[in-house]
C-alpha cells in the first residue's frame, strides 16, 4: 500500500468551499462551544477540520471538546487537531462518561462503531454501544438546557429497501427484521432515534436527526470492509479490483464538503418538530459499476466480479430521496461520484493520470 501523501491533494481547497458556503452558519457558531462524541471517526474528523479552518480563515472562537476512550492515541493519530487550543478532551466512554462541569451550547452526537465485524460478533454491544450511548448524552443535553442537538444516525434504520422503491423517503417506516442480530446497528439506530423523539417532546431539547447514507473521501479507512475503499485501494496500487460479491447491490456515495454543509445547515436549524432527514447522494450506482468506474478512472481499468455469495446486512438497494433536505434548505449536492473517486484517491497518494 502507498503511503499518504498530502500534495497530491490539498483539502485547503475542500474545507474553504465549506466556510465559504457556510459563512453565516460559523458566524452564529462564533463564541459557542461544542460538545462533540465521535470525534475519532471519519465524520468526526471531518467536523474538527472544518471548525478549525473557519477559527482560523475567519477569525472565529468556536470551540470544541472531544469525547474520547484515549485523548493520547488521537493526539498521535491527528497531532494538528489534538494539539489545536481551541479543541480539548473528556476522557470517557459514550454509555458512562462523567458529565464536564462546562455550559456547552451544542451536541454533536455521533458515537458509533460502525463495524461490520462487530455487528456480526458482539451485537448485544454494538445495539447497547448505541441506545445506551445516545440516553447518556441526552440526559446530560437536558441538564445543560443546551441550545440545540444533532443527532447523527443512519440510513440504516429503514432495513432493506425494496427492489421497486428507487430511492428511500423519509416517510417510509422500514423494514429491519428484528429477530436477526446482523439488525443490531440498524435496530439501535431507530431505537436511539425513538429516544430523541421522547427528549424532543417531553424535554424541549430541540433535536435534529441525520439519517446519514454512504460516504466516499479523505480520511476514510481504506481496505476495510466499505467497497468503494477497497476499490480505491485496489485501483491505486494498479492491482484488478475485485468484487467478492456478485456486484448487484446498488449505493450512492456522498462527498465530505456536502455532508458537512448539510449537517452545519442542521446544526442551527430552528426546529419546531421532530423532523429526520435523509442526508446523501441520490446518484445510485451498483457495486459491479462502481468497481468498473473505480479502476477506469483511478487504475488500468481492469476488474473482476468474483460472485461469492453476499453475507452483508444489505444485499439490495441503500440510496436516498433528499428531496425533502433539498427543498427545506434550497441546498444540493455539488461534488460527482466522479470527483470523489479522484479525491479520494489522490489524497491516498494516486498521483493522476
Amino acid at each position: 500500500m502507498r503511503p499518504l501523501n498530502f500534495q497530491h491533494y490539498d483539502l485547503a481547497s475542500d474545507f474553504e468551499h465549506i466556510t465559504s458556503s457556510c459563512d453565516h452558519i460559523f458566524k452564529e457558531l462564533n463564541g459557542s462551544h461544542i460538545f462533540l462524541t465521535g470525534g475519532t471517526g471519519f465524520i468526526g474528523t471531518w467536523f474538527l477540520e472544518s471548525i478549525k479552518y473557519a477559527n482560523i480563515s475567519k477569525n472565529l472562537n468556536i470551540k470544541v471538546s472531544i469525547l474520547t476512550r484515549d485523548s493520547k492515541s488521537f493526539i498521535s493519530k491527528l497531532p494538528d487537531l489534538g494539539n489545536y487550543e481551541k479543541f480539548d478532551f473528556v476522557d470517557g466512554d459514550i454509555i458512562n462518561f462523567k458529565y464536564p462541569e462546562v455550559n456547552y451550547n451544542y451536541i454533536i452526537h455521533g458515537a458509533t462503531d460502525a463495524s461490520a465485524e462487530l455487528n456480526e460478533n458482539n451485537p448485544y454491544k454494538m445495539f447497547s454501544t448505541i441506545v445506551d450511548g445516545t440516553s447518556h448524552i441526552l440526559k446530560m443535553a437536558e441538564n445543560l438546557k443546551i441550545k440545540k442537538f444533532l443527532y447523527l444516525s443512519s440510513g440504516a434504520v429503514y432495513g432493506n429497501q425494496p427492489s421497486d422503491i428507487s430511492k428511500i423517503s423519509e416517510s417510509w417506516n422500514g423494514s429491519v427484521d428484528f429477530t436477526d442480530t446482523k439488525s443490531s446497528y440498524a435496530e439501535g439506530k431507530r431505537a436511539a432515534e425513538m429516544l430523541c423523539a421522547i427528549y424532543f417532546k417531553k424535554h424541549d431539547i430541540k433535536i435534529s436527526v441525520a439519517r446519514i447514507f454512504a460516504l466516499l473521501g479523505p480520511y476514510l479507512t481504506l481496505g476495510i470492509h466499505f467497497a468503494a475503499g477497497n476499490f480505491i485501494l485496489d485501483a491505486i496500487n494498479s492491482r484488478k479490483v475485485i468484487v467478492n460479491g456478485n456486484g448487484l447491490p446498488v449505493r450512492s456515495y456522498l462527498y465530505p464538503t456536502d455532508l458537512m454543509i448539510f449537517l452545519f445547515n442542521l446544526l442551527i436549524k430552528k426546529e419546531e418538530k421532530f423532523n429526520p432527514y435523509n442526508i446523501g447522494s441520490d446518484e445510485s450506482i451498483s457495486i459491479k459499476e462502481l468497481a468498473e468506474k473505480t479502476s477506469r478512472l483511478v487504475g488500468n481499468g481492469k476488474f473482476e466480479v468474483l460472485d461469492h455469495n453476499d453475507n452483508g446486512w444489505n444485499l439490495g438497494r441503500y440510496v436516498p430521496d433528499t428531496n425533502k433536505f433539498s427543498k427545506d434548505f434550497n441546498i444540493s449536492r455539488l461534488v460527482s461520484l466522479e470527483e470523489a473517486i479522484i479525491r479520494t484517491a489522490k489524497w491516498n497518494g494516486w498521483e493522476g493520470k
